[in-house]
Formats: structure tokens, sequence, C-alpha cells
């Protein structure tokens, strides 16, 4: 016990010693869940929209209005003839062109059917659909506003039966991404920052040569392991609560759940990513090398995989498949149900139980092949 309190204690001097380990410990997590807590999202707004009129009746400047009323759409540029559109779109100055034909308010007045052109710059798929999903709405209710002003003025003024619909959305009522997308960003600080951490760590001591010295001290390697393990335990334990501050007074992000259980979750999580941290350790001569490797073999799969990016339900089945052995995507269902539903261990055990397997697993080998490394 005293030896892995004095590498324990080794650590954290080495630490305080390094002038960039600090501030990367205690301000690049906040700064980076700020950032990303404003890059990660899928809310669409200030779609950029090209119009071209060739009615200019009352009616087609209402629907105009109609869009950019909504606060999604704000008109970018006006053409002259559909061509003008394209360039606009090219430009990448509108997502959205709408072509109103000449006759549009006559059509609307005489109660004839008219047509509109919806053109959209599908580079960006998801942007796009979202847009053009907002577009068709707009105009849906457009549609059905001048069917009922009709249907009421040929019918004297009587009311026209409606159907109006009560909606009332769970868990995020607001329908804000950021109380979706946050969590996920403070779950992948804490693994990009325990995994860089561990195996950096490792490396440098065999890089610079103190590996060897450590070795001829009167210690077990299982003591060593642990004493250069349990300070970034400690660090991805702080990170979360500087994340978890960030991400409720910064964002408003409710966090409905136990913190305690938030926690305890989070040092599951822990176990894997120091188990891949230390795996990293293992392959690689340099920090620069753990730094790639963690970041081609650990990172991207991770984030790509688990949920995080993508949805999983949008996935391929065999991709789906995969998804399941990656522990991210169990940390990300486990905090994302903390923060928005609220809900405990009595849902979340599977979650739990695999993230255990996975660190108990992920760590022991890791730790039997740094073993075989040090004979």
């Amino acid at each position: 016990m005293k030896s892995i309190k004095q590498m324990l204690i080794k650590e954290f001097l080495q630490i305080r010693r390094d002038r960039l380990m600090m501030p990367i410990i205690l301000v690049a997590p906040i700064i980076q869940v700020i950032l990303l807590g404003y890059a990660a999202t899928v809310d669409v707004r200030n779609i950029g929209l090209a119009v071209c009129d060739m009615d200019n009746s009352p009616d087609s400047r209402a629907l105009v209005t109609r869009f950019t009323n909504t606060g999604y759409f704000t008109v970018t540029g006006w053409a002259k003839e559909p061509d003008g559109v394209d360039e606009y779109l090219n430009a990448s100055e509108a997502v959205i062109g709408i072509v109103i034909p000449r006759g549009f308010g006559r059509d609307i007045s005489s109660g004839r059917t008219s047509t509109l052109q919806l053109i959209a710059d599908g580079a960006d798929a998801n942007t796009a659909n979202i847009s053009l999903n907002y577009a068709r709405q707009i105009t849906v209710g457009y549609s059905q506003g001048l069917l009922v002003e009709q249907v009421r003025r040929l019918g004297g003024g009587r009311q026209v039966p409606q159907i109006t619909p009560v909606t009332r959305v769970w868990y995020n009522p607001e329908l804000r991404s950021a109380n979706y997308m946050v969590p996920g960003v403070v779950a992948l600080i804490l693994m990009i920052i325990t995994t860089t951490f561990t195996s950096a760590s490792i490396v440098k001591e065999r890089e610079i040569g103190t590996m060897e010295q450590l070795l001829v001290t009167p210690m077990k390697p299982s003591q060593l392991l642990l004493g250069k393990l349990l300070p970034y335990v400690l660090i991805g334990l702080v990170d979360v609560l500087l994340t978890l501050g960030v991400a409720v007074n910064w964002f408003d992000i409710p966090l409905k759940g136990s913190v305690i259980t938030l926690f305890g979750l989070s040092g599951l999580f822990i176990l894997t990513t120091l188990g891949l941290g230390l795996f990293v350790s293992t392959i690689s001569h340099t920090q620069q090398q753990a730094m790639m490797t963690a970041q081609f073999f650990v990172f991207f799969p991770m984030i790509f995989l688990s949920g995080f990016t993508f949805p999983i339900e949008n996935m391929p089945a065999a991709i789906q498949v995969i998804t399941y052995l990656v522990p991210l995507r169990y940390f990300l269902e486990i905090i994302r149900g903390l923060f928005l539903k609220g809900v405990g261990m009595e849902t979340l055990w599977p979650e739990a139980l695999a993230l255990l397997v996975f660190g108990v697993t992920i760590l022991s080998l890791s730790v039997s092949r740094f073993q075989k490394r040090l004979a």
C-alpha cells in the first residue's frame, strides 16, 4: 500500500510540474464542452431561401411572407427567372429555392389547383431534408388556410369542422437538440481525456527511460500499474464534475437523474477507457504513435458507431450488430437517460452491466499484455 501511495504522489508531482498538463486537465474540457455544445447540433435555422415570384400577386407575396414569419427561412435572393434560383444554390447563398409560377394568384382566386416548385441543395442531405419538410409544412398549412377561407365564404360564414391535434413532448419539451447532444459531448470528452492521458503517461515513462528505473524498485508490476492508473481515474471524475457544471449552468441542460448514479456509472466507463489507453501504450513506442493509434483505432470508431454522430437505427443491420461492441454506445444511453429522463438503475442496469463486462475484460487483457511486456 505504501508503494502505491508513493507512486500516486510521484504521478501527481509529475503532472503538476508539467506546465501544459494542468490547463489541459482543468481548462480544456470546459472549452471543449462549450465549443462542441454549440457545434454539435442538428437544429436547422436561418435557412437561405431564394425566391422567384413570377406572379407577384398578393397571394404569392403572402406565401413568401409565411415562409419568413416562421423564423426558419431568410430570403437571401430574388430571381426574375427560374434559372436565377440555381445561381443562388450554386453559390451556396441559399439552401431552398421556391418558384411561384405566373397565374398563381388567379388560380387560387378561381378555386383551381395551383403548383409551385421547390428546389433544394442536396449536397448536405440532412439539411436539405429538414428544410424541405419545413417548406412542405408551410405550403400545406397555407393551402389548408385557403381552403377553410373558401368554404366559409361559399358556405355563408358557417363554421368549418377542423381537427386540432394537441401534442405533448416528453423528456425534451422544447425539442432543443442541445439537450440531447451536450450530454453526449460530456461522454466523448471523458473518453478522450482518460484514454489519451493513460496511454501517453505510460509511453512517456518508456520514452524517457524512467520505466526501467521504476522496474528495479521494490515494487510489483501490479502496484506500478495501479499507481499509474489511479491518478487518471481521479482526473476523469474531476473532468466529469467540470463538464457537468458547464452542461447544467452554461447550456441549461436539466439533470433529472441522480448525480451519484452518474458518477458511479462514469467510473465504470473509465475502467474501459483506462483499459483502452493501457492497451494503446503496449503497442506504441512514442507518444506520437500513441496519439495516432488512439485517434484512428479508438476515437473514430467510438464516435461513428456509438450513436453520437449518426443514429444507430439508420445504420445497416450488420453495422448495428457491431455497435454492440462499442462501450461508448452504452455510456451515451446512460448519460442521456440520466439527464433527460431521470431514470435510475432499475432502467439502466443492462447498460451498466455491459460497461462492467467491457471494463473488466478490456482492463484485464490490457494489464496482462502490459505485464508480459515488462517481463
